[in-house]
């Protein structure tokens, strides 16, 4: 078969160029809210560009993303938009998450050093921001509701794995140690479970243990999907997780430009979790849904679909 596709010149989606794949030049975006109970879409914003990862505000009046290397906020019943003081925090990527103290967001930047991402809190008021990681690559993805821990994923010694550090600053733990890469880690609202997501089994699906580290347990087997950060609800009842389809990428690749789902998955620990199913279609992927954006009420989450230019 490869024979054959070599003379026909027929390709994999995943083996387009990387500068085709990553071309987002021209590209709008459309920041959208999905209710879980009406199955409906309504539309916030159309963005004359790329814009990514929305945090939901925990008071259920503001979401915050990022777009060209800088946080913004949108009001959401008035859609006024601000940028977020930051300063020399000017390159920052789509992993970044709303402090619980209302005082800011901690960030992932890349800085000017070396080009790598590094943690920082950035804030409301103007302040100046505070580095958190020394340590590069850092890609920040959780916080406790005590906002006391974060869980990021970061490169040490050439392998990806799930790490925590206080929030002041202080010595790193790692939590995994799987061949491959383990990503996306987020605490649930009580600070018991971190899930995150991790290609450990050949495939990327979702996982979840404690926030120590111990019982580290598969919870999807999606057999024809690579599933990414999959983002648990307030309530604890509900994840909401992108999904590849096993033609268009590699387990290990979280690239924008392709059709991707985004699937539910219900339950508890008491009653049980359902399998994950497919509630919204979309020309999305990487920056469509990277850290947590569920609303307070555990009924509404925001999300990001695009449009090639």
């Amino acid at each position: 078969m490869d024979s054959l596709r070599a003379a026909w010149g027929v390709s994999y989606p995943f083996e387009l160029s990387p500068g085709e794949v990553w071309n987002r030049s021209g590209d709008k975006s459309f920041l959208e809210v999905y209710d879980i109970e009406t199955g409906e879409s309504k539309l916030l914003k159309k963005f004359d560009c790329v814009i990514e990862a929305p945090n939901w505000s925990a008071d259920g009046k503001f979401l915050t993303y990022n777009s060209e290397g800088r946080i913004y906020k949108i009001e959401i019943e008035s859609g006024k938009v601000t940028e977020v003081p930051s300063y020399f925090v000017n390159n920052c990527n789509n992993d970044h998450v709303l402090s619980p103290d209302g005082e800011g967001l901690y960030v992932s930047h890349h800085t000017k050093e070396d080009g790598l991402s590094r943690i920082y809190k950035i804030f409301f008021d103007g302040r100046m921001p505070v580095l958190v990681t020394p340590l590069a690559p850092s890609y920040l993805h959780g916080v406790t509701a005590d906002g006391k821990m974060l869980a990021y994923c970061a490169e040490r010694n050439g392998e990806y794995d799930i790490y925590t550090i206080p929030a002041a600053g202080g010595n790193e733990t790692q939590l995994t140690t799987a061949f491959g890469l383990n990503d996306g880690p987020e605490y649930d609202c009580d600070g018991e479970y971190i899930w995150f997501n991790s290609v450990r089994t050949g495939r990327m699906q979702a996982w979840r243990m404690k926030a120590d580290g111990s019982e580290q347990t598969q919870m999807t087997f999606d057999a024809h999907w690579n599933t990414w950060f999959p983002h648990i609800s307030p309530d604890r009842t509900k994840v909401v997780m992108l999904a590849y389809h096993e033609r268009d990428v590699r387990p290990g690749e979280h690239v924008p430009n392709k059709n991707v789902e985004i699937r539910l998955m219900t339950g508890s620990d008491d009653t049980g979790w359902s399998e994950p199913r497919t509630i919204l279609k979309l020309f999305g992927g990487q920056g469509t849904i990277n850290v947590n954006s569920w609303a307070p009420d555990s009924r509404r989450f925001a999300y990001v679909r695009y449009e090639r230019g």
